[in-house]
């Protein structure tokens, strides 16, 4: 038992032997370093940087900026599939208030909200491709709180359990002890795609790691060239042969009447020069459009429609059908990933019978027309109108717990006897050659054809 947390180290995540090569690219605590410059013990100095998962580039944090504050406004219910007394399911859903889970989706700790945890998980989780949460457990085994952890590391033991070591949380670290590894069990672990370890998750960024560093070489070249040998604006030229001592005596005329606080005044110019202003290089057109492609690809990796962020395409007819759109792509699969991981930490039975789902209609707050719209359509046909009123957080009215349909709707049952048969008026007592009451499905037909001869009576008249 001495010797039992060595056990519990994969082979993976012990040091290499002194001089031993690894293949890059490298990931560091800052990001990852390409291969090429790993190679190299003294890479700072010749020039290689380690390329951070976020921040370098406009059009990440964009994408992670999307996918992470609209996870982090939707709401979570934990629903169960409704039965009847005989626990056969019956079709509906059932929200539960009084779980773990459902206190835990209202508060996850006392010094973060539900949205804070969402944003912080879910920005980590496409910086890094996996993000940690720490679940603590109360007297009855339940877990009460989940604190959110910049940094874990799954490790294996001998029997295939896994453990995790968590940090990066100075509140949880001052709170608990966090010096042994933490159970799976008590731990939430969201990771994306995972081609090298089944626990070791890697971001949508590495895909698209040569169009950031192809952009990311070429603006910098554009910095140190503005920076270094900055390209002037306005050329003089002229036919008449210059000495040094004239040209440096004309340069400094032109700049007291055109730098500092005598910029925009109007210069004299002699000796037949002439003002030509240095045009837009087609090179600059291209590195401009070699930009606006790793933006594409960029997005393209994260699978973040680019009307979502605001930039080119071709517009969506209505917001609804943007988000529609995004939710089948990468944010469907974004959402249901996060509810399946909290799924798993607190042991639901998955869909249909017991599930966390985080409400999508959030995101339509923002379009109330098309939201009023779509639940008066709905009540008409397939909603309560009480149904609906929740929608928009409003108190259930009397009579609006019935589904409502027009008067010329008839079910197909009904539609066949009224094809069938021609009875006579219910209140004619001379054709009436039983003793016995018509039956529930007679009376109903003879309804049913009292309103169809009242509705071809009114349209031979007209109006």
């Amino acid at each position: 038992m001495a010797n039992w947390l060595t056990k519990m180290l994969p082979r993976w995540s012990r040091k290499a032997a002194e001089g031993q090569y690894r293949p890059g690219p490298y990931f560091l605590s800052d990001g990852w370093l390409s291969a090429s410059a790993g190679k190299f013990m003294n890479w700072w100095q010749m020039g290689h940087s380690v390329r951070p998962y976020g921040g370098s580039n406009a059009m990440v944090e964009a994408c992670v900026s999307a996918y992470s504050q609209t996870v982090a406004m939707c709401p979570g219910d934990h629903w169960t599939a409704e039965v009847d007394a005989k626990g056969v399911a019956t079709g509906g859903r059932v929200c539960v208030r009084t779980s773990a889970l459902s206190r835990i989706i209202r508060k996850p700790n006392d010094y973060q909200s539900m949205s804070d945890l969402l944003l912080n998980m879910t920005r980590r989780l496409y910086e890094k491709g996996e993000a940690f949460g720490l679940a603590i457990r109360n007297d009855r085994f339940e877990i009460s709180e989940i604190h959110w952890m910049r940094n874990g590391q799954p490790v294996i033991a001998e029997d295939g359990s896994i453990f995790y070591w968590l940090g990066g949380n100075e509140i949880a670290e001052r709170r608990f002890d966090l010096s042994m590894p933490i159970p799976a069990r008590d731990v939430l672990h969201i990771r994306l795609h995972t081609p090298m370890h089944p626990l070791k998750g890697i971001s949508p960024i590495l895909a698209a790691a040569l169009d950031l560093q192809l952009s990311g070489a070429a603006l910098s070249q554009q910095v140190a060239f503005y920076l270094n040998g900055a390209r002037p604006s306005i050329m003089l030229e002229t036919e008449a042969k210059l000495d040094k001592k004239e040209a440096d005596e004309l340069r400094q005329r032109w700049d007291a009447q055109t730098k500092g606080d005598n910029a925009g005044g109007t210069p004299i110019l002699s000796w037949g020069l002439k003002a030509k202003e240095i045009q837009f290089r087609a090179g600059d057109g291209q590195l401009a459009d070699m930009l606006k492609m790793s933006d594409q690809a960029v997005a393209l990796a994260f699978r973040t429609p680019l009307q979502i962020l605001g930039i080119g395409g071709t517009p969506f007819a209505s917001t609804e059908a943007l988000m529609s759109s995004w939710k089948a792509t990468g944010l469907g699969f974004c959402l249901n990933h996060i509810e399946e991981a909290f799924g798993q930490l607190f042991r639901l039975r998955g869909f249909p019978d017991e599930y966390l789902e985080f409400d999508t209609n959030a995101m339509m707050r923002s379009s109330f027309k098309e939201l009023i719209d779509a639940l008066s359509s709905g009540t008409r046909r397939l909603m309560r109108i009480n149904e609906g009123r929740r929608f928009l957080d409003l108190p259930a009215v009397e009579g609006g717990d019935q589904i409502l349909v027009q008067q010329q709707d008839i079910p197909l049952s009904m539609a066949g006897k009224v094809q069938n048969q021609s009875p006579a008026p219910a209140n004619d007592p001379a054709n009436d050659d039983s003793s016995d009451p018509p039956t529930d499905d007679a009376a109903d037909a003879a309804k049913a054809v009292s309103i169809f001869r009242k509705g071809r009576k009114r349209a031979a008249i007209g109006p």
